[in-house]
């Protein structure tokens, strides 16, 4: 069969073929490529316009070939996509405490917050926070993005690399409308994620907060009692796990 088809294919183009030169198809073309390359070939010797002699050498037919060879040409549009934006939606009043029930408060005449344990007649008073929340537009979020103000000022926390590790800040905010108000968005890539963190409920009223500039990091409380708030990874022995309970407005 295969001899048949040969001796077919090669009857139909030796009456194409000029005088003195015969042409052969050993084989099926491998490739749509490989068939319009001969194509071209065999239509450049029907137009030839003096004879070609038995002269003919194999390196004039590779020439040929070669001229016609037809290239691919793969084009790649390259672009980036916009930054997300991550738009505000609301503002609740809150305030916090640590697994251990310590409450949130801030140092008279500083800019650190402590987890206290309350007891009567102490002059330190837990903090109430402005909990702004956003929608974040990326579907691998979990959880709500939100920024945390202290009540009556413009300070917000804010998560900064400082050495060789993020860490937590209280930083004053001259314009609050860049962080709060209808049609207010941050960009994904702009230094403001500083401020945003992830709240993700993980019960009843038990919620954590990672920040956004800085993914598994988690605000935290020390083991002992009158520390810092700090940000630390999961893996350590400091408590991210926050009661989060919303306040009447006053």
């Amino acid at each position: 069969m295969e001899s048949e088809m040969n001796c077919n294919v090669s009857n139909m183009w030796n009456s194409k073929m000029p005088e003195g030169l015969d042409f052969e198809i050993s084989h099926h073309p491998l490739t749509m490529k490989q068939v319009v390359n001969l194509i071209v070939t065999m239509e450049r010797f029907k137009g030839s316009a003096s004879p070609m002699s038995t002269e003919f050498r194999d390196e004039d037919l590779l020439n040929m070939m070669l001229d016609s060879i037809v290239e691919e040409e793969i084009v790649f549009d390259c672009y980036s996509a916009p930054p997300l934006q991550i738009s505000w939606t609301g503002e609740e009043q809150c305030c916090m405490t640590d697994s251990e029930k310590r409450s949130v408060v801030r140092v008279q005449n500083s800019m650190e917050l402590h987890a206290v344990m309350l007891q009567g007649g102490t002059d330190l008073k837990k903090v109430l926070l402005n909990m702004s929340t956003y929608l974040h537009p990326s579907p691998s979020v979990e959880g709500r993005t939100v920024a945390l103000g202290i009540k009556g000022t413009n300070l917000y926390l804010s998560c900064c690399m400082d050495g060789d590790a993020p860490t937590l800040h209280l930083e004053a905010v001259e314009n609050k409308s860049l962080l709060t108000g209808s049609g207010t968005s941050i960009s994904s890539d702009s230094d403001m994620v500083r401020f945003l963190f992830y709240r993700q409920d993980t019960g009843v009223n038990f919620s954590t907060l990672m920040s956004v500039a800085y993914p598994n990091w988690y605000i935290s409380t020390a083991p002992h009692d009158n520390k810092p708030l700090t940000m630390c990874l999961e893996t350590t022995d400091h408590s991210q796990i926050f009661s989060i309970q919303e306040e009447a407005e006053h």
